[in-house]
């Protein structure tokens, strides 16, 4: 009996194993083929729309960083795209550089919402009894950390006056793990609300004769494929085209270059195959951002393919069931959805 509950082992991992490879190659061979990816509307009329969050039945939680005025939010938006309010009262304002900021990034582990913001503040909220049309949750009614101060008082390279919890994801044993998009940093969230430094996210030597000789790579996106952590980044100025790198780092925090040669990278998504699908938020052109010059690029680790273009500065991007993908655009106000 041993024998062949063995041998029956063994047969399934070598059909899985197969089944890896042959759902890896009918991906690429579909990259292969020309592709006439097109994004269709979903939602609209959101203030700032800045993270995404699936549930199981299907609804989209997203983090609006409002108008500037407080009014900072979080949606449930259903299946068919209408938009209720769900959690109101967040603070929101006008940076120095002009940005309406508040809400960053958002995780749903089980009924808990885990919310980000600018801040340095770590809200969450149980939405387990939260149905479609309910009255909205208060932000001042939810428990709250303040995890900014972590990164103020942590003896980082240059002073992190605003520290910035930017985006998060879940790791191994249920810690969470959050980018720091200003101390360009991954932080270590225990269970037990332990707050470590994970690793620092090392930037480029600048190709470019204009600017510092080191550019900043800034953490954008997080996710944990089950065995190593991927980060997107954005490099700072002056933001050269093709140089963004999505980094990998193994469990104990050592990090290597997974993939090169991308462009303003502000988040990241796991294919069906477990391999990164990032977001290009624009290329910079003299006259700054450019617009409609947002992209869904798949990569490897060998190649990058582009997938959808033409978008307007996308800032997220959520995957959900086998090839449905949602993007959230901050200067439309719009999620749009494609299938790949």
């Amino acid at each position: 009996m041993r024998t062949k509950s063995l041998s029956l082992l063994a047969l399934l991992v070598l059909l899985l194993a197969t089944s890896c490879r042959e759902l890896e190659q009918l991906i690429d061979e579909a990259e292969s083929r020309p592709l006439k990816l097109k994004a269709d509307p979903f939602a609209a009329g959101l203030a700032n729309p800045q993270g995404l969050q699936m549930d199981p039945k299907g609804q989209i939680w997203v983090t609006e960083a409002g108008t500037g005025k407080d009014d900072g939010k979080v949606s449930l938006v259903t299946p068919a795209g209408k938009v209720y309010p769900a959690i109101e009262g967040f603070r929101s304002f006008v940076d120095p550089q002009g940005d309406v900021v508040g809400l960053n990034h958002l995780l749903l582990k089980g009924n808990t919402l885990w919310i980000l913001h600018v801040e340095g503040n770590l809200y969450r909220a149980d939405i387990s009894s939260f149905r479609p049309g309910d009255a909205p949750l208060q932000a001042a009614d939810l428990e709250t950390e303040d995890i900014g101060s972590f990164s103020r008082e942590y003896a980082f390279e240059g002073v992190v006056e605003d520290p910035n919890p930017y985006n998060l994801t879940s790791g191994p044993g249920g810690d969470i793990y959050i980018v720091d998009a200003s101390a360009n940093a991954i932080i270590r969230r225990k269970a037990s609300g332990e707050l470590s430094v994970f690793a620092r996210v090392p930037g480029i030597a600048n190709p470019t004769p204009i600017g510092p000789p080191v550019i900043q790579a800034v953490p954008t996106g997080i996710v944990f494929d089950g065995h190593r952590f991927l980060v997107s980044t954005l490099l700072g100025f002056p933001f050269p085209a093709e140089k963004s790198r999505i980094y990998q780092f193994d469990q104990d925090g050592t990090a290597s270059v997974y993939q090169e040669g991308l462009t303003s990278l502000v988040d990241i998504e796991l294919g069906l195959d477990l391999r990164p699908v990032v977001l290009q938020y624009s290329a910079f052109t003299p006259q700054g951002f450019a617009p409609n010059a947002g992209r869904v690029v798949r990569s490897t680790g060998q190649k990058n393919t582009t997938l959808l273009e033409g978008l307007n500065f996308p800032i997220d991007i959520e995957r959900t069931g086998l090839k449905t993908y949602y993007v959230a655009s901050r200067s439309a106000g719009t999620i749009q959805k494609f299938v790949y």
